[in-house]
């Protein structure tokens, strides 16, 4: 029976002038979805559902698919697909229709895919004319954004330099559009030439972002990074993300010790117990794997390696302020020593509870959740909350040092003055810099670029303005764009000048 009465919704969702038909036909089969509850959850976490410091990230409450689908395109290229009646590309245009047919039949939350491929090297072999490849390629990045249209959808590129790279770097700037999002996969032999190209390209369009693809290959073996930098295993799934408010565990906790050594080990059970709840109604109740041609086609597994139950969590600088009671700036979480010293002994215990339980499913994956709309209270993962940004080589230690363990997606973000732009160099020093000393994934972008980083995905500030005068527009994460900017002020980030 269904759990509440549904007509408000229905009537708000089709009468609502600001979403277009596609839109709309989604969050009428997510009001559809939220009708029942047969997912089966733990005393625990429900207490956690209800005191808001765990949410299950709006993936519905009868959840019949995984929230990301990461399918292997090379082995696709190399075999074709039987149930779509595609043979093995012969070139370049077989090459992008194939792809094209395989992104609208990925089964994943939202029907769209978080990961259309490392592009370069998938069409690189098939570049034997440049000018007919670069023809083929825009007409893949026009369809993506035209039809796909979700800021959600990310591409990989590297780390080799290659030509399909070069052009889709080229592309990518002359667009100027929000999908699809794009990381380059860097390590220490990716070329400088190739390297400034792609920074060149992030002042203009900020994307793409960047990766430190051995850190990362060390962690999930042969990865992809998808959607807000979630980072999984080629031919897995990220069969469903709960996330930890941690802003919420000082009102759960008597003492920053007891936080530690009991609301911490307590919320992880809360959060483990959830995932596994939803992974059992996925993997079991629905046969996801079983009802799906990418199983039975060898582009996804069903095994330990690769399927991941993921653990976010957001409001780690929150939950330090608010439980040591700082006030003063010199004191908060990325000034103070003692605040900073206190979230790393936050997240090196989430880790070691978390190393402590096996999963039910696959493994547990730590990620630095970028926030949802509804978020006034909360920053993103365990970054430095904006307004509070210190000088640019303390925001990278902290970020670097409250995000060791998160092998499941990180990020943090750098609006740079558009000067920057005249020295890429600049920002090369700084990635190279940053990536020694450990961190995972960064994002610059120029300050005044119409182009708009919200957190993991992109937007543009033009699409905000029309959606807030009651327009549609095609980017569906405009409408979450706006209310983050709305809540968490996301145009009021620190601009950087050369320091």
């Amino acid at each position: 029976m269904p759990t509440k009465d549904m007509t408000k919704d229905i009537l708000y969702t089709i009468k609502n002038p600001k979403v277009t038909f596609n839109q709309r036909l989604k969050d009428m089969a997510k009001i559809a979805e939220n009708s029942i509850e047969l997912v089966e959850y733990t005393e625990k976490s429900r207490e956690y559902f209800e005191n808001g410091a765990m949410m299950d990230m709006f993936e519905g409450k009868t959840p019949y698919r995984t929230r990301y689908c990461v399918p292997d395109y090379e082995l696709f290229f190399k075999q074709g697909s039987e149930f779509l009646m595609l043979e093995p590309p012969k070139d370049i245009w077989d090459a992008v229709g194939n792809l094209l047919c395989l992104y609208h039949n990925i089964p994943a939350d939202g029907g769209l895919p978080v990961y259309i491929g490392c592009l370069d090297e998938l069409l690189e072999p098939f570049v034997t004319d440049e000018a007919e490849a670069e023809k083929a390629i825009r007409f893949l990045l026009v369809h993506v954004d035209r039809t796909i249209s979700n800021a959600f959808c990310h591409a990989n590129l590297g780390p080799r330099d290659t030509k399909a790279g070069r052009i889709i770097l080229k592309l990518t700037k002359e667009m100027q559009r929000p999908c699809p999002n794009m990381t380059l996969l860097w390590r220490e032999d990716t070329p400088e030439d190739y390297l400034l190209a792609a920074l060149d390209t992030a002042m203009t369009a900020a994307k793409p972002s960047f990766a430190n693809d051995a850190l990362y290959r060390r962690d999930m073996g042969n990865y992809a990074v998808v959607s807000c930098y979630n980072t999984l295993p080629i031919g897995g799934c990220g069969l469903t993300l709960v996330r930890l408010n941690m802003n919420r565990l000082p009102e759960l906790a008597k003492s920053p010790e007891d936080l530690l050594d009991r609301v911490i080990p307590d919320a992880v059970t809360a959060v483990c117990d959830a995932i596994d709840s939803r992974c059992r109604f996925i993997v079991e109740d629905c046969s996801y794997y079983e009802n799906t041609f990418l199983y039975r086609e060898g582009l996804i597994k069903k095994d330990r390696d690769h399927m991941v139950g993921m653990f976010g969590y957001v409001g780690l600088a929150e939950c330090v302020n608010g439980m040591l009671g700082l006030t003063e700036e010199k004191e908060r979480f990325g000034h103070g020593e003692k605040a900073d010293a206190f979230g790393e002994a936050i997240m090196n215990r989430i880790k070691e509870e978390l190393d402590k339980r096996p999963a039910a499913y696959g493994t547990y994956g730590l990620h630095a959740q970028v926030g949802v709309m509804e978020d006034t209270d909360s920053t993103p993962g365990g970054r430095i909350p904006i307004g509070e940004e210190p000088d640019l080589p303390y925001q990278l230690l902290n970020f670097i040092r409250m995000h060791r363990h998160c092998a499941a997606g990180c990020g943090e973000l750098f609006p740079f003055d558009s000067t920057v732009k005249n020295n890429p160099r600049y920002l090369m020093d700084i990635l190279k810099g940053a990536f020694a000393s450990g961190a995972r994934y960064l994002s610059f972008y120029s300050g005044n670029s119409d182009l708009v980083r919200v957190t993991g995905y992109l937007v543009k500030r033009s699409d905000i303005e029309k959606f807030e005068r009651e327009e549609m527009t095609l980017n569906e994460a405009t409408v979450n764009g706006s209310g983050v900017n709305k809540n968490l002020h996301l145009l009021d980030r620190k601009v950087r000048g050369e320091e």
